[in-house]
């Protein structure tokens, strides 16, 4: 009989008693260790990366401009060149033209201002003080459009009280001597046949006299004084409303014709009066073309003055009185060559010296110091610093030089 062999136990059994009394105790031994083996395999993994810098390619890519979302943001470049993307110059409404070399005559700017044609321009003036009433239109506004001839408003006289008894009294005076000529005409008219044909005369004259004489003293007492417009055109200023009192010789108001308006300009230079061209003056963003009148023959603190006129209506958004810059183009001086630039693309750098944006790439703008002298109006010409051909920035230019 061949004896059975039973396993060999090297623990206690799953059902052992000696098991079921220890297992409680060995569980906080168990989650120490636990906790022991999870902080060293962290520290061996922390220590095998050590030396690498997990933060360098955001650092990197804030240094190479790159913004949140992954887009280049605006810099400047250390050689002073501004990196623009092109999402940036929509955003500032960029423009840029190719400009070319021109070759023209030499101009001068003049500091200039508006006026209007001696005969285009009117005041109202009261002749005497009174009250100022509403025309039969009423009284109109500035910017209003009024013809020759209109009235406006009237003036109702105001008299003193001592001279408005005065001239009751002469009133009264002057009713008591018609009153007895009548009656005395009555009377020589009875005796027609023994009085003489010239004492009858004689009376009816005066009698006719002292109706003339009332008759203007009445109309001088009630008579107010219209105000009509000298010329055709529109209300430049007033200041008046209705019932204010006015002195006489006080200007009531002033008008002008717009469409008829002239550009005064002033100049050191006696001589250019006989050297004048042509001219421009910029209005509106555009140059208007303007004739030469002529020079006054009276220095104004040293100066001359220079009348231009230009084509029907093209001044009329300017102000009479707005200061302009006119720019005079000499037909004696020699020609001269250059770059012909729009005057909005030229700006001021920190050293406050006239400097043009150049885009030299897709998305990056170089800033130029130039030399500049006056084209026309809208234009000027680059002497020094800018070659034809080359692509400038026309619009937000001044906005360029804002980013750091």
């Amino acid at each position: 009989m061949i004896a059975s062999r039973r396993p060999c136990r090297r623990g206690p059994s799953a059902a052992s008693p000696l098991w079921l009394k220890l297992r409680p105790k060995l569980r906080p031994i168990l989650s120490r260790t636990l906790a022991v083996v999870l902080a060293l395999a962290a520290g061996s993994i922390a220590s095998a990366h050590e030396g690498h810098d997990h933060d360098a390619p955001a650092a990197a890519a804030v240094e190479a401009g790159a913004g949140p979302g992954g887009g280049a943001l605006p810099r400047r470049l250390p050689d002073g060149a501004l990196l623009l993307p092109k999402a940036s110059q929509r955003l500032v409404g960029l423009r840029t033209a190719r400009v070319e070399q021109v070759t023209s005559s030499r101009a001068v700017e003049l500091p200039g201002r508006v006026v209007v044609e001696p005969d285009a321009a009117g005041r109202v003036q009261s002749t005497v003080a009174g009250r100022i009433e509403a025309g039969p239109r009423g009284l109109p506004s500035i910017g209003q459009a009024v013809v020759r001839g209109q009235v406006l408003a009237t003036v109702r006289p105001s008299i003193d009280p001592v001279a408005r008894a005065g001239q009751a009294a002469l009133l009264a005076e002057l009713e008591a001597s018609r009153t007895l000529a009548v009656a005395r005409i009555a009377r020589l008219r009875t005796l027609s046949d023994t009085v003489p044909r010239k004492d009858v005369e004689a009376a009816e004259s005066e009698l006719a006299s002292l109706d003339g004489r009332l008759q203007a003293l009445r109309g001088g007492i009630a008579a107010s004084e219209p105000l009509r417009a000298p010329v055709s055109g529109v209300i430049a200023r007033t200041e008046v409303v209705a019932g204010q009192v006015v002195d006489a010789r006080e200007l009531v108001f002033e008008i002008v014709d717009p469409t008829r308006s002239r550009i005064e300009a002033t100049g050191l230079d006696l001589s250019l009066a006989s050297r004048v061209a042509d001219a421009t003056v910029e209005v509106g963003g555009r140059a208007v073309p303007l004739a030469f009148v002529g020079a006054g023959r009276v220095l104004r603190e040293q100066a001359v003055a220079l009348v231009f006129r230009a084509k029907s209506g093209s001044l009329a958004s300017l102000a009479v009185g707005q200061t302009v810059a006119v720019t005079v183009r000499l037909d004696a001086a020699a020609d001269a060559s250059g770059v012909a630039v729009p005057a909005a693309a030229l700006t001021r750098s920190a050293s406050n010296e006239p400097t043009v944006w150049v885009k030299t790439q897709p998305e990056r703008f170089e800033p130029r110091r130039v030399r500049t002298e006056p084209l026309d109006a809208a234009r000027v010409r680059v002497v020094q610093g800018l070659a034809g051909g080359e692509q400038v920035v026309t619009e937000g230019a001044a906005l360029l030089g804002q980013y750091r």
